[in-house]
């Protein structure tokens, strides 16, 4: 068996990451087990540990908008490989997210024996799905997004989830400790990227890679 040296696992609800952290550990043994419960903790995680082997990432986290950080990672931390654990279990969810670079999908509601064998068929380099999994391409429309959205800059990238959220330009610039100016050439560069001419825009073209009902065959 290949022997992990970091698995980071990033998911909000304390419960479930903590079962999920104590079981595992008890299986991986001579690994050490890292967590974050926001898109602030996993970004300082992944920025600490570069070398980290993989990452069990939860697309649900608060304030990531669904297969927004998936691209955003898969972008800035290429080498590490990321395996998507969530309540989604519908197929074009598991699709969207092996066509943005997942190495693999877990449901949440997989028997921990069996999240045990995925997580070491992906440390050996294979790629793991559940049995119910049936390939489909995601549609143009998507791909175009994301391609997108992967060419933003990390602050860039930042700062688009804060418009998603609702901050002014004058909360951004104090939160981020740079003038509003800056903020305001941020904004000008990520809207020529998304193709958009306004926050509003670009709010709802992000809002394609949220998760819910999706319908790719359009």
């Amino acid at each position: 068996m290949i022997q992990p040296d970091k698995i980071i696992i990033a998911d909000d609800h304390p419960l479930f990451r903590q079962a999920l952290l104590t079981t595992l550990s008890q299986k991986i043994t001579q690994c050490q087990w890292l967590d974050a419960e926001t898109i602030n903790e996993l970004e300082l995680q992944l920025a600490t540990h570069q070398d980290a082997d993989l990452l069990i990432l939860d697309l649900n986290i608060p304030g990531g908008h669904g297969f927004n950080n998936l691209i955003n990672i898969r972008k800035n931390h290429p080498q590490i490989p990321v395996v998507i654990m969530s309540a989604h279990e519908d197929n074009d969810t598991m699709n969207k997210a092996i066509d943005l670079g997942a190495v693999g999908f877990i449901p949440k509601s997989t028997p921990i024996d069996i999240i045990y064998q995925a997580i070491i068929e992906v440390l050996a380099g294979k790629q793991w799905l559940p049995a119910q999994f049936s390939a489909h391409s995601a549609a143009d429309e998507c791909h175009d997004i994301a391609e997108r959205v992967a060419s933003l800059t990390q602050q860039q990238h930042k700062i688009l989830l804060m418009f998603a959220e609702g901050m002014l330009n004058k909360q951004i610039a104090y939160d981020l400790n740079v003038s509003e100016a800056t903020i305001k050439a941020h904004a000008t560069a990520i809207f020529k990227k998304l193709n958009v001419r306004n926050r509003t825009q670009a709010v709802i073209a992000i809002s394609q890679l949220d998760l819910g009902d999706h319908d790719f065959s359009h």
